[in-house]
């Protein structure tokens, strides 16, 4: 039995016929030391039957399977010429490089189809009919951009006044606001700057250079500190200005050394347009070591105290300006006039028309001054109205221009002026010679001043005759 197994196993196998674990082994391991091998053993003459047998087996098993790999490849070729090359192709290259454009599987499966149905690929939206939902974007998306997702706002970021800088771009536009005296346009310029905690400094800047201006200013600035509280200033920030400036005083009054009694004059118009509190008087009772603070507030609770005190405080700074109306301005100088025929006081009369501040209205006051003569009795007012316009024509307070504005208008309607006095022609006749003689007027202006004719009868029979 041992000796049949052997003989089994040692016996020479056909052509084509080898074991399977033979073809396994040989799959498994690489021809290359086997054949290396079995060269060396041929060339030594040391091959037996067995091996030889066993060396052709391999060779044709190796050509099968080089058979059919190149069979599978080859099958879903479109065409082969007579060598058995591809049609247009490099019979060197592997299959599939000739024709990139090919869409068919290169695996040799499938129908050809495009994969997907067309909706896969490259630049590709889907399939036809196909919706989509909207996605969230992703933050951590590397290509996440967020000021292109949703509606985007611009806004204009303004930077911080600097305190340092506060001065310098304050005080161009408190001083163009002198000029012009609109309100409108002073909020609409804060508004554009970002004053920050700094915005109290504005109305003790805008205070601080009315007291080196003129009453007008002040009216001014009182009239803006009252317009811009509510909208961009509120109590607290007018009574924190205040109390700076209150401690400033003694500074202050280096420049200007009314400023207390101004500033208190500027507490009492703020408490009387309901600016600052009622109660900001009473936070200083007892508590200021500075004479020059006291003094403020003691002119502020007098003017409080008075009464009547809004209708008062409306007119604390006077009449100045050309932004009062005119009817107010002719009542005003009426007034001046009226007092300067009771008390006699030049300067006083110089000082009150200076704080008018309308140097092209003086013409009003000349035109006031000759109706005042006219219309009065006697020759006290004549004489008196005489020396107060030579007082104005020497010291400038009115020029040439407005002397003559003045007088030309009691010339145009003297006529009207005669229905109310009868005399005004004679008067003004010799007013103007008066006037003329004390160098008040010019030889022109007196020439100018019309005169009426006495038309004389010679009797009631001369049928109407006028004597020459």
């Amino acid at each position: 039995m041992a000796t049949e197994v052997d003989t089994w196993s040692s016996a020479p196998q056909a052509d084509g016929m080898f074991s399977f674990d033979d073809s396994r082994a040989e799959a498994d391991r690489p021809y290359s030391g086997d054949e290396d091998a079995l060269n060396e053993a041929e060339v030594n003459g040391n091959w037996t039957p067995q091996e030889k047998a066993l060396h052709e087996a391999r060779l044709k098993a190796k050509a099968k399977r080089r058979l059919r790999k190149s069979s599978s490849r080859n099958s879903t070729s479109e065409s082969f010429s007579e060598s058995g090359d591809v049609a247009g192709g490099d019979p060197n290259s592997p299959k599939g490089k000739g024709n990139t454009n090919d869409r068919k599987s290169r695996t040799g499966k499938g129908r050809g189809l495009p994969k997907k149905g067309g909706a896969g690929g490259k630049g590709v939206w889907g399939a036809a009919g196909m919706v989509y939902e909207d996605e969230e974007p992703d933050v951590r998306d590397p290509n996440y951009d967020e000021s292109a997702q949703g509606d985007t706002v611009y806004a204009k970021v303004v930077p911080e006044v600097d305190e340092k800088e506060l001065e310098k771009m304050v005080n161009p536009i408190v001083q163009e606001y002198f000029e012009h005296g609109d309100t409108k346009e002073v909020q609409m310029l804060l508004k554009e700057l970002n004053l920050g905690p700094h915005k109290y400094e504005f109305s003790s800047l805008a205070v601080s250079l009315s007291l080196e201006g003129k009453a007008s200013h002040r009216e001014l600035t009182s009239r803006l500190l009252s317009d811009l509280s509510g909208k961009l200033l509120s109590q607290s920030d007018m009574a924190r200005a205040f109390d700076k400036m209150l401690k400033e005083l003694p500074d202050l009054i280096l420049d200007t050394p009314e400023a207390p009694q101004m500033l208190g004059q500027f507490i009492a118009r703020a408490i009387a347009d309901h600016i600052l509190p009622m109660s900001f008087l009473d936070c200083y009772k007892g508590k200021v070591d500075c004479d020059h603070a006291r003094v403020a507030l003691d002119r502020a609770a007098v003017l409080l105290s008075m009464t009547r005190e809004m209708v008062r405080l409306d007119n604390v700074w006077g009449v100045g300006g050309g932004q009062r109306p005119v009817k107010h301005l002719v009542k005003e100088m009426n007034l001046l006039l009226k007092e300067y025929l009771v008390s006699g006081d030049v300067s006083e009369a110089e000082r009150c028309l200076r704080d008018l501040e309308v140097p092209h209205f003086h013409h009003e006051l000349v035109y006031e001054a000759v109706v005042m003569v006219l219309e009065s009795k006697g020759d006290t007012a004549s004489h008196m109205m005489i020396k107060l316009l030579q007082s104005f024509w020497k010291t400038g307070l009115v020029t040439v221009d407005q002397m003559n504005r003045g007088f030309q208008r009691v010339y145009n309607e003297l006529p009207e002026i005669n229905l109310d006095v009868p005399h005004a022609h004679s008067i003004m006749e010799t007013f103007v010679d008066l006037c003329y003689q004390e160098s008040v007027i010019t030889k022109q202006l007196r020439d100018a001043c019309p005169s009426r004719g006495r038309k004389r009868f010679v009797s009631e029979g001369d049928g109407g005759m006028i004597k020459n």
